[in-house]
């Protein structure tokens, strides 16, 4: 009975303190209906969604997101096909007409027959472009299931394009990370970064880059980075679609996200020739393109 007990009190602290630290991150919720932003009002309302796999919901160790065809990895896909469904009821509730969703994580993390409806997804290499299908008729991205720049202490799987060789970037003496890069491209478009979802950190970093007015929807809490609180799935997918609907309504206070050009670029990561010993090759130079921005 005194285990019984205990185990009560601790469930119920644990969805006391997640509810807690979800109503943080979002913004506070109100039920006047969504209004989309009237310079899309004429025409389909677009959003786009560039999604990773490190920051979704229940996924924090690495060997969720690096190896191919292993059961953990299988797992963590379906996790994250979750995350998005919620965020395409959010959208679609909120009367988005047009909603691409793209897959970003690196090997690739879509599970096919677990697409929500009312979507298109892009999945699959080579393809053109970075964010491919991107342009200035969307209204706003959505970046689900991201993470934090590499070098943050309480960011889960935190990293910048390369866990492995541990890459970090500066433009014009700002160090960056994967929020910030997708942002840029999409700011060139002139499209607005609306909403963020990942752990605790990364919607921090959110907030750092884009304002508050970008939706920050926190899944987990990072411990380090293999290690995180996670919250339960019914209140991440809650909170996730919840978060969507708002982030419509945020889009006209929404700003592009912008680099000013040409970017004095710099770039840090280990030297993948010395396994044993591996020492830091730091890079510089300008982009006069904020497309060509990865290719550094």
């Amino acid at each position: 009975m005194r285990n019984a007990t205990n185990h009560t009190k601790s469930a119920s602290f644990l969805r006391t303190a997640t509810l807690g630290i979800l109503c943080v991150c979002l913004p506070v919720l109100v039920a006047a209906p969504v209004r989309p932003n009237p310079s899309h009002a004429a025409g389909p309302l677009r959003v786009y969604i560039v999604t990773d796999l490190e920051g979704a919901s229940g996924v924090y160790k690495f060997a969720q997101t690096r190896e191919a065809n292993n059961p953990l990895g299988e797992k963590a896909k379906e996790y994250l096909m979750g995350d998005i469904a919620a965020v395409v009821r959010g959208l679609r509730s909120a009367g988005v007409t047009d909603i691409v969703v793209l897959d970003g994580h690196g090997s690739q993390a879509f599970v096919p027959e677990l697409m929500a409806p009312g979507a298109r997804y892009i999945t699959g290499l080579p393809r053109p472009g970075h964010l491919t299908g991107l342009d200035g008729s969307f209204a706003g991205m959505i970046q689900l299931g991201a993470h934090a720049m590499m070098g943050t202490l309480d960011g889960v799987l935190c990293h910048t394009q390369s866990s492995r060789s541990e890459n970090r970037y500066w433009y014009n003496g700002v160090e960056s990370g994967e929020l910030a890069q997708c942002a840029a491209i999409a700011g060139h478009y002139d499209v607005p970064t609306i909403m963020v979802t990942g752990d605790e950190a990364t919607c921090r970093e959110a907030r750092q880059f884009f304002g508050t007015d970008c939706v920050a929807v926190a899944v987990k809490r990072g411990l380090s980075r293999e290690a995180a609180e996670l919250y339960p799935f019914e209140e991440t997918r809650q909170a996730l679609y919840e978060g969507a609907r708002q982030a419509v309504a945020a889009i006209g206070r929404c700003k592009p996200y912008k680099l000013t050009l040409p970017i004095q670029a710099k770039k840090e990561y280990l030297d993948p020739s010395n396994s044993n010993s591996p020492r830091r090759i730091v890079k510089e130079g300008v982009v006069d393109d904020v497309l060509k921005l990865l290719d550094f």
